[in-house]
């Protein structure tokens, strides 16, 4: 399920990469050779797609302890005492992420009440926009759900130490040092 769940995700945000790329490639192509045909709202576009991209990948670093922490801190600290560490940050990451996806959406409903539109050409809704901050501060508080269900509940000092992923953790066909290749 969970690996079904990430190739979802990683499709996803490879599809809105791309569909920024080409948009930007129009763009660019348009403007030289046939002005006529260019859009005029392509950057605002780009920006969309890519901070939808970015949201929805927050969660994938979630999973691959790919945001910034102090792991030369970490990696000082004896294996009990990580693993409270560990507990400890998931627990305040949840609270964070939730209490961003609550006012996330506080921001979505009030876009959507007011109906609010870029003052570009393309009078994008401006709510579909801002969904992205609920949407991907809800994804990542279930990541940090399910690390702190592992820490807490199944935690196995041998493969859950700074840096190290476990064998459903891999990316795929990329063989990470330290990952456990049972």
């Amino acid at each position: 399920m969970i690996s079904l769940w990430d190739r979802v995700e990683e499709t996803l945000v490879g599809l809105l990469g791309l569909i920024a790329l080409l948009v930007g490639l129009w763009q660019v192509v348009g403007r030289y050779f046939d002005p006529g045909h260019a859009i005029t709202y392509a950057e605002e576009v780009i920006v969309y797609l890519v901070i939808w991209a970015i949201m929805i990948v927050s969660g994938q670093l979630v999973r691959r302890d790919g945001h910034v922490r102090p792991d030369l801190v970490l990696r000082l600290l004896p294996i009990p005492a990580l693993r409270w560490v560990e507990i400890f940050n998931c627990a305040a990451a949840i609270v964070f992420c939730l209490t961003l996806a609550w006012y996330g959406w506080q921001i979505v409903e009030t876009s959507f009440l007011v109906d609010e539109h870029s003052a570009t050409d393309l009078q994008f809704p401006m709510w579909a926009y801002y969904l992205a901050l609920p949407i991907g501060s809800a994804l990542m508080a279930v990541r940090y759900s399910i690390r702190l269900v592992r820490f807490a509940l199944y935690f196995d000092p041998a493969t859950m130490t700074v840096g190290q992923t476990t064998n459903h953790e891999e990316v795929s066909g990329v063989d990470l040092p330290g990952a456990d290749h049972r």
